[in-house]
């Protein structure tokens, strides 16, 4: 499979209702309105029933500003609901996905290093993410942060964009880009932000949006 064109802006906002300010729905519509292109449905406490309702709601939304949604770990409901890919947990199998979803919809693959990022790879996922990169405030007990020289020796080793995930901030996503990540990834930042349209738009000029 080629390699996929990232939305712009090349940030993926990762949902947590829990830490959210007000109602998942409505903080999408206020980052969608803001700019954002591209989420990620990542409600792990879900059962799929009350999965699914949360991704057709972020999808109608979502379809309006032309934005891309991912469903975490969960295949069936990405399937089941249209979503436009999965994001799959280390260590689950990229082909099985795949044949669920078919060759249309975009596989993206959590990894930790380099040996995890080739193999992903490999298995013909269409994009990466990256982490810890730095020390994560949102999960303190995510692992040590790999740093900017081990984003940099990912980017350069693997045929795939890699989006650089943890700890990333408006005020430190271009150095991201700098060291090879062809997007970043949030979720802290933006779900429990007191002004999630101003984070978005921050990110947006760190990453010279158009």
């Amino acid at each position: 499979m080629g390699r996929i064109a990232l939305p712009d802006p090349p940030l993926l906002v990762i949902t947590d209702r829990h830490q959210a300010r007000r109602s998942l729905l409505d903080l999408i519509e206020e980052i969608l309105a803001a700019g954002a292109r591209w989420l990620m449905v990542r409600e792990k406490d879900l059962p799929d029933p009350a999965l699914a309702e949360v991704v057709r709601g972020v999808l109608e939304r979502a379809r309006r500003y032309g934005a891309v949604v991912m469903v975490n770990a969960a295949v069936e409901v990405a399937a089941a609901c249209g979503a436009d890919g999965v994001h799959l947990p280390q260590g689950v199998p990229v082909a099985e996905a795949r044949r669920r979803l078919g060759p249309g919809r975009w596989i993206g693959v959590s990894v930790h290093s380099l040996a995890e990022a080739q193999r992903a790879a490999e298995a013909g996922a269409d994009y990466i993410t990256l982490s810890p990169i730095f020390p994560s405030i949102s999960k303190p007990d995510y692992g040590p942060p790999l740093g900017l020289e081990v984003l940099r020796q990912v980017a350069t080793a693997v045929p795939l964009p890699v989006i650089a995930l943890g700890g990333v901030t408006p005020e430190n996503a271009r150095r991201c880009l700098e060291a090879g990540a062809a997007g970043v990834a949030a979720l802290g930042s933006v779900m429990a932000a007191a002004d999630p349209r101003a984070v978005i738009q921050a990110y947006r000029e760190a990453l010279g949006s158009r």
